[in-house]
């Protein structure tokens, strides 16, 4: 499956990069944290995760402001800001109605665009959401962790990485502290987290007509089950699922179980997670020298061959995979390797 990225902007002119994957009818995914469309492409994980919603979708994702593909701001994050990130990405794929998927504090963003605009929503999907941002964390807390990613955005990252990947092996957790900070620089870190705590969306909640399910890990360290607890109770006719796990990402730990239940909840059928597309012995070879950050001339000597052969390589790899960048490659490898 390969993703097209699209272009739009906000009503300021901020440059918003959009994916698009898959066929049919849109199932729009908000995101909760920082994002990079390329690179969580390359990610094993997070690639399958996203190919399982979209066989029967055409699945749309964004990044938002200052993050990934999009254009820098620095101004400071509101709900204001969200609304009109969401808006500008759908006003894009020009969708009259859609599905949509909120994770973490997507997941408050999307309530509040099916509040706003009941008759554009068909089916919306909740998962690691919050009411209300301040009863995620005590004060304390919060203070701890803003200070940490404002001051250090090195240590800040991994404190990040063990709260939403609680469990991962220390090559996970490496990998989603590297990511985070070749998504966003840290004052964007700082100024996401600070909105985050600040959000609320009490008070919206009873507008929303399109049928909802909302889905909560049990132990999820980042968002509490009890503010899962609550955005369903605050929805009319929201159903709660409870999950095992504590990761606060859909797509690790049992990431298949969430994709069944988005899956049937959307009225597709059960899927197996599509096959992952394989390199030859040559070409890991290959992207195991591009993670290291080999130039292709390094690449020619170190095998042996000539440039033109490694820049074969490097394309076929490309094309196998979907990829359109080196980053892109030596993500997937950093995080398929078994070794």
């Amino acid at each position: 499956m390969r993703q097209r990225i699209g272009r739009t902007r906000l009503p300021d002119g901020t440059e918003i990069a959009y994916a698009l994957a898959g066929e049919g009818p849109y199932l729009v995914y908000v995101p909760g944290w920082l994002t990079h469309l390329e690179l969580s492409w390359a990610v094993s994980a997070q690639r399958g995760f996203y190919e399982t919603l979209a066989r029967g979708r055409t699945l749309v994702r964004y990044d938002q402001p200052g993050t990934g593909l999009s254009g820098p701001y620095d101004r400071p994050y509101t709900m204001e800001l969200e609304r009109q990130t969401l808006d500008a990405v759908v006003d894009a794929i020009a969708a009259p109605r859609f599905d949509l998927f909120g994770i973490s504090l997507g997941a408050p963003v999307a309530a509040d665009r099916a509040a706003r605009h009941p008759s554009t929503v068909d089916r919306l999907v909740l998962y690691g959401g919050w009411v209300r941002g301040a009863d995620i964390a005590s004060p304390a807390i919060q203070e701890h962790v803003l200070a940490l990613v404002s001051e250090h955005w090195g240590l800040g990252s991994g404190v990040l990485a063990d709260i939403f990947l609680p469990g991962g092996d220390a090559a996970a957790r490496e990998m989603f502290t590297r990511y985070q900070r070749e998504s966003a620089p840290a004052h964007t870190a700082r100024s996401m987290l600070e909105m985050c705590y600040r959000v609320d969306v009490s008070g919206v909640l009873q507008r929303i007509q399109a049928p909802t399910l909302v889905i909560h890990r049990v132990r999820d360290r980042a968002a509490p089950l009890s503010q899962g607890r609550a955005l369903a109770q605050g929805i009319p006719g929201a159903r709660l699922e409870v999950v095992p796990g504590q990761a606060h990402f859909p797509y690790v730990e049992d990431s298949d179980a969430i994709a069944r239940l988005v899956r049937r909840f959307l009225g597709l059928p059960a899927l197996r997670r599509p096959a992952v597309a394989s390199l030859t012995p040559r070409q890991y070879e290959v992207a195991a020298l591009i993670a290291d950050g080999l130039t292709n001339r390094e690449i020619a000597d170190r095998l042996s061959i000539t440039e033109r052969s490694a820049e074969s390589h490097v394309e076929r790899i490309r094309d196998r995979m979907g990829f359109r960048s080196r980053a892109q490659i030596a993500a997937w490898y950093a995080t398929s390797r078994t070794d």
